[in-house]
């Protein structure tokens, strides 16, 4: 069915990564090159991250529960509320936000809680500037934001309660530079508008006969460019066709931090929570130098406990679609090579870690990070993770703590498989293949693929959406690696023989193998 082969293909496919002729002179690059072919060792070289579809997909409902969920403060220590609980109401409200009302209303103090307007895109704004990221900033008050204000509460020395009050306010705008305004008309360069935007195809093998998995619009573009999401785009911009913009042309944005900021020391360590749902870079005495939400393992593919380092860092990552290691799909779909770009699956960066099958990396759909559960290894938003790998070196410590002791669960794809093919195996002769499954989501993928697990809307908003969410398989072949296809990436299929008990095993019970 459509919807089914929308679903898992939505699951694949979506990433976010610099797209490789997106800019004037990556297409001068490009026209003065002659085209690459496809490496036959790419598969080889690629890192692979399986993921738990059932729990990274997520709904808007499960977004707003998500992003009030408080259980993040169980592995902290909050302080008391200086003062007491003798506040005012917050009388803002979202649909106040617009550019005059975030650069000139008085900010409104405290803040906490199920709240929206311009005092929280105002705290946003100045946390991402700060380096410790709330993620992908909405307006809206929430767990990430709660907690990036914490730690930077804790960073700072003053009381961590979670909640903005004047003092931690002071502190805000001094770490965020003191920016006269908060939001700003910005004349969009031929770098910002371009292209090319091309659809992304429901089916994977399909997928990986695109030469970029490009940008789809403009509005998903700018959106990760300005590290906000399409409809708080759109609020700020009334009236606005963004995907119709062209060089030239004013369009008002988040005075975000710059892709190319400096650092705030040297970054001796990576520490990452489980339960907390972030990473901390700090420094030799421990000083947290960034902080950045980030999404786990979740049932079916657990993230490590322990400590590891970086091993290496890969820009720019194509992802090698590996079946015998992904939790959630049959063990006997083909390979294929899907192209590095904004909507490949491990996002713009892979750092890969001394365990095995593990690693730190994008991801296309920022509104899940610290919601969803992931993929055995972390995910941040491409920003974050774009600005950490600029500051962490080969070598650098990586703990992991609060993870849960869970083991990984069986992969209920094979199961479901499995009893598919028993049923396939009654019906038809033993030695006839299995019928080639490219539109995915037919008969020989349903119990594998979305029998239980019917199509979500997708949490991408505006003009972005494509009918479902989800943390992604992953895996990555740096920039100087394949960005095409390559042997099953042409769409060719492996023929099985329906029935077979001669499927391979998983690799390990998580993904990720890095490129050598």
């Amino acid at each position: 069915m459509k919807m089914q082969r929308r679903s898992l293909a939505v699951l694949l496919a979506l990433a976010v990564s610099a797209c490789g002729d997106g800019n004037d002179a990556g297409a001068a690059k490009q026209t003065a090159e002659p085209a690459q072919q496809p490496d036959p060792n790419a598969a080889q070289n690629a890192a692979q991250v399986a993921w738990d579809r059932r729990v990274a997909r997520m709904s808007a409902e499960e977004l707003q529960r998500a992003r009030m969920d408080e259980s993040w403060m169980e592995v902290v220590q909050l302080d008391p509320i200086p003062g007491g609980r003798n506040e005012r109401p917050n009388p803002e409200k979202w649909e106040q936000i617009a550019m005059q009302t975030v650069n000139s209303l008085p900010q409104h103090v405290p803040l906490y809680g199920d709240v929206g307007g311009p005092s929280v895109l105002r705290t946003q704004i100045l946390l991402d500037r700060a380096l410790f990221s709330p993620g992908i900033m909405d307006g809206n008050w929430g767990k990430n934001t709660a907690e990036a204000l914490y730690w930077f509460q804790k960073r700072e020395g003053i009381p961590a309660t979670a909640r903005l009050d004047s003092l931690t306010f002071e502190r805000l705008k001094t770490a965020g530079g003191s920016p006269t305004e908060l939001v700003v008309a910005r004349t969009l360069s031929a770098e910002d508008v371009a292209g090319p935007f091309t659809k992304i195809p429901d089916d994977i093998y399909e997928h990986a006969k695109l030469e970029c998995s490009c940008y789809e619009t403009l509005t998903e573009k700018l959106s990760e460019q300005f590290h906000i999401t399409p409809d708080l785009l759109q609020k700020l911009n009334p009236g606005v066709a963004v995907d119709g913009l062209r060089q030239g042309q004013k369009l008002n944005v988040p005075a975000v931090r710059n892709d190319d900021a400096q650092g705030r020391g040297t970054v001796a360590k990576l520490v990452v929570s489980g339960r907390g749902t972030y990473l901390h870079a700090e420094d030799a005495s421990g000083k947290i130098l960034y902080h950045f939400p980030s999404t786990l393992g979740g049932q079916y593919s657990p993230s490590p406990r322990g400590d590891f380092r970086v091993r290496t860092v890969t820009q720019d990552p194509a992802w090698h679609y590996q079946p015998d290691i992904l939790v959630g799909v049959p063990d006997s779909e083909a390979d294929a090579m899907i192209p590095k770009g904004p909507n490949v699956a491990v996002g713009k960066v892979w750092m890969a870690l001394s365990e095995p099958h593990y690693g730190i990396h994008g991801t296309a759909e920022p509104q899940t990070i610290g919601y969803a559960s992931s993929n055995g290894c972390v995910r941040l938003t491409n920003w974050d993770v774009e600005f950490l790998s600029r500051h962490v070196r080969p070598n650098t410590p990586v703990e992991f703590r609060d993870i849960s002791g869970q083991k990984q669960a069986e992969d209920p794809a094979n199961a479901e498989a499995g009893a598919s093919s028993g049923a396939a195996k009654a019906a038809a002769p033993a030695s006839g293949s299995r019928a080639a499954t490219g539109a995915r989501g037919g008969s020989t993928r349903a119990g594998a693929a979305a029998a239980d697990t019917p199509a979500r809307p997708s949490t991408r908003t505006g003009n972005t959406t494509r009918g479902g969410t989800g943390a992604r398989g992953t895996s990555s072949t740096g920039s100087g690696g394949s960005s095409s296809t390559s042997g099953a990436a042409g769409g060719t299929r492996a023929s099985t023989s329906g029935g077979t008990s001669a499927e391979r095993p998983k690799q390990d019970e998580h993904a990720g193998h890095n490129p050598h």
